[in-house]
């Protein structure tokens, strides 16, 4: 399915993302090594053995881009101009090598570009659970949207 036009989102509308994700031990080890975080609590067991959670913790921006990346398919593909930005950004629970996402995301506000005709606003608040219903992660993004072509 390709991505909504502008004009088909309204406030209030919920998407319940029917694609899911198990996150691997590569995908972090990926993801630490391609940004160049170098920080125990992501990539070295045997330290984390030793923390309150006694295994690594999956890197939280990449939770965030994966419960952003979850969502694409129903709502924004090859109609998003840019993201705006992202506000409220929360990680109310860890996720673990092995957990399995999935995403939720809320319509909070639709308006109108003032300056781009052909595009409008929408902030989206997107929401990611683990495989036992917990929310990982949460955030309010902000993206311009194309409208349907005339």
């Amino acid at each position: 399915m390709a991505g909504l036009w502008y004009e088909e989102f309204a406030v209030g509308r919920v998407f319940e993302h029917e694609i899911r994700r198990t996150v691997t031990e590569a995908d972090n080890m990926w993801f630490c090594n391609a940004t160049y975080n170098p920080a125990a609590i992501h990539i070295d067991a045997e330290y984390c053995k030793d923390t309150e959670f006694g295994r690594p913790l999956v890197n939280s921006i990449f939770t965030l881009g994966l419960v952003i990346g979850l969502s694409v398919q129903e709502t924004t593909l090859g109609t998003t101009v840019a993201n705006l930005g992202m506000t409220d950004v929360r990680f109310p629970a860890p996720v673990f090598a092995g957990d399995t996402l999935r995403s939720a995301t809320t319509v909070a506000d639709v308006r109108d570009s003032k300056s781009r005709p052909n595009a409008g606003i929408v902030t989206f608040v997107h929401q990611g659970f683990n495989q036992r219903g917990q929310e990982i992660a949460t955030c309010k993004r902000q993206a311009l949207m194309l409208r349907r072509p005339k």
